[in-house]
């Protein structure tokens, strides 16, 4: 079943000289997208099937390979049902999901943090008080505020990359 506003396809490809023509990622034991652990497609090649097919797209998550439940499966498990997957490979992908389940975190996080809060730092380059130096407009929790103690408001005023 297809996650809300998401497409369901099923994509039939013959490997072919070139084969698949896609690299994927997660798993349980090493997820790619943070709190889920399906296999995403990271990346099509150009003289692969994938490619050639048109609808298989970076970002969609591999729901089933032949049938076969990719859901709680290791990274090297989904690697060898692609393998052994013969020359007719049937897939059932989520369109869009690694972008969805992005944007659903974005949401709720802007939902916890206040509507004014972004995620990392913003940047002026031209302060409004004349300054020189760049400014920042806003910090959030678990980026740069930690690294560097910086408060919204703050200003770099110069940086030696000289040792």
């Amino acid at each position: 079943m297809a996650e809300a506003g998401l497409e369901e396809l099923e994509i039939v490809l013959e490997r072919g000289n070139h084969g698949l023509g896609f690299n994927i990622r997660g798993g349980v034991d090493i997820p790619y997208v943070q709190g889920d652990s399906g296999i995403f497609v990271t990346k099509i090649r150009e003289d692969g099937a994938a490619f050639l097919d048109g609808r298989l797209r970076e970002g969609d998550k591999i729901l089933e390979i032949n049938g076969f439940s990719l859901d709680r499966v290791t990274h090297n498990e989904a690697v060898q049902h692609f393998v052994n997957a013969g020359e007719t490979v049937t897939l059932r992908v989520l369109q869009g999901a690694e972008e969805a389940i992005l944007q659903q975190r974005r949401e709720n996080e802007e939902s916890e943090n206040g509507p004014n809060q972004s995620f990392g730092s913003s940047s002026n380059i031209n302060p409004s008080d004349n300054s020189s130096g760049l400014g920042i407009a806003t910090i959030v929790g678990g980026s740069l505020a930690l690294i560097a103690a910086l408060a919204a408001g703050a200003y770099f005023i110069h940086r030696n990359m000289r040792k």
